[in-house]
Parts: C-alpha cells; sequence; structure tokens
C-alpha cells in the first residue's frame, strides 16, 4: 500500500529502549509495527478499524494507543 509509514532504523533505536520487555500474557505483536501503525493513523487520520493490515490487527494499534495514551495524561485506562 502506498502511503505507510515506517519508522526508521535510528527512530526505532530511539524508541525500543522505552519499551517494556517482561509482560506477562498473550504474544506481543512486532512493536515496531504496532508504533508505525499508530504513527500512520495520526498522520493521515481515519478510523482505527480502517488501520492498513500491514501494521497488525486494528484493534491492537487501537489499543495500544488508547492505553499508552492514557499513561502518558495520567489518566486511568
Amino acid at each position: 500500500m502506498a502511503g505507510e509509514f515506517w519508522l526508521s532504523d535510528r527512530q526505532w533505536a530511539a524508541i525500543e529502549p522505552l519499551l517494556p520487555t517482561n509482560q506477562l500474557g498473550a504474544h506481543r505483536v512486532d512493536d515496531r509495527h504496532v508504533i508505525s501503525g499508530i504513527v500512520h493513523m495520526l498522520k493521515n487520520g481515519g478510523r482505527w478499524q480502517d488501520c492498513p493490515v500491514c501494521y497488525g490487527p486494528s484493534t491492537t494499534i487501537y489499543n495500544r494507543y488508547h492505553r499508552w495514551s492514557g499513561r502518558a495524561s495520567g489518566r486511568a485506562c
């Protein structure tokens, strides 16, 4: 799909150390894909459910954005 957003190696190197690594539960979808999907959706707008499948499941993209943005603003999720 044209117009996709992908984090560069340099951007990913800055972000990756900040992500949790000891999460219990289901196998995590590739964080680089998820974050690229979040940025893509924020840049282009649209419904989360229409997020291109190359980033992973749209529910995962939305849920991670919602959870992380809630933590950043101090709101409980």
